[in-house]
This record gives structure tokens, sequence and C-alpha cells, in this order.
């Protein structure tokens, strides 16, 4: 699998070519954490979002569908008692119907062959009341980085810039949707809205 293959260099892309905006969009997400709160990210890759989500949360589930992402994720997340680190497919989740007060689910939605069955699957395990944060890459169509990625055969599905963004959840009928952008590189939009 591509994204098992490249989990050993992908800190580099993430803290170096890219670091601005990772750092930027990943405190950002933290601050929308609340103590109480058990949170699943889906797709946590290396475990950049962990790292800052779980000193803010009282649970964090954090999966991924490639083993070596989540090899390094369990590394990163080793010092904090209150993560778990499983393998999960964003598209079929295996947890019970409103059990989790916030999901994060980051630069994900362009790699997926059916974005509307993640969201499905996002809205049914997080409470209702509860937010689904959904930050993505926007613009990097014109990137190095990500030219390289999808040569090397990332995949993926979709480019989204902030528009194109806001039409994705407007077309799943998702309006209430607040947008954040942390500028770099590859700019980051983040998406945030309240589960009904």
């Amino acid at each position: 699998m591509f994204w098992s293959r490249i989990s050993g260099v992908y800190d580099l892309v993430e803290n170096v070519y890219n670091g601005k905006t990772n750092r930027a969009v990943t405190d950002y997400v933290a601050t929308l954490m609340e103590r109480e709160d058990k949170v699943l990210e889906c797709a946590c890759g290396t475990g950049m979002f962990s790292v800052k989500i779980a000193p803010r949360a009282a649970e964090l589930t954090a999966t991924d569908f490639s083993d070596g992402m989540l090899k390094r994720t369990r590394k990163k997340c080793s010092k904090f008692s209150n993560v778990t680190v499983e393998h999960g497919d964003i598209t079929a989740l295996k947890y019970e119907d409103n059990v989790f007060d916030k999901a994060v689910a980051a630069n994900v939605i362009h790699l997926l062959d059916d974005p509307k069955k993640a969201i499905d699957e996002l809205r049914r395990v997080v409470k209702p009341g509860g937010t689904i944060i959904i930050p993505t890459y926007i613009h990097f169509n014109a990137s190095v980085a990500a030219n390289l990625f999808n040569r090397a055969g990332a995949g993926f599905k979709r480019h989204f810039d902030e528009n194109t963004y806001k039409d994705f959840f407007e077309g799943l009928g998702i309006t209430d949707v607040q947008y954040h952008i942390s500028e770099g590189r590859m700019a980051c939009d983040t998406a945030v809205f309240v589960n009904k």
C-alpha cells in the first residue's frame, strides 16, 4: 500500500515542506477540543493531529487504513494514556451509533472514491449536537509535493479550492459549516459543523 510505503518519509513533508500550514491547522483543531470530549480521528496518518488532540481530550481513538502510518502514530502517542490507535476504514467504521463527541478526518476526503459514505459514517458515530471537523488541503494540485505524491501512487480523486470545498458540503445538504483556512505551501481549509 502506497501510504505504508511512504510512512517513514511522510513527516518530512508534514514538518519541512508544509510545516507552516500543518502547525497552524493542528493548533486550530486542538482549540476545538474540550476536556471531556471522546474523540474519533480517522485517517490519523503519522499522528500529526493526534499529538495535539490527545492532551486536550478525555479520550482519543486514532484510526488509519495504513499499518505503516499507524506504527508511527503509536510511537508518537505512546506517552498518552488516553489514546487508542487502531486500524480503521472511514467508509465502514466499526463503532456504534452516537458514541463520540467529536470526529476529525484530516486530509482524506480528496482520496476517497465515495466521500459521501465517509461523511455519513462520521455523522452516524458522532452524537447529535457533536462536532465533525474535516481539514482538507486546498489548491494542492499546484503543489510540488502533491504532484510527486500523486505520481508515486497516492491516487487523489479530487482537488478542492475554497469554493469547490463549500460546494462539496452543500451538495451533501450540509449548509451550516464554518470554514477556517490555514495558509502555507499547501493551504488547508478546515470545515467544522454540528452533527444533526
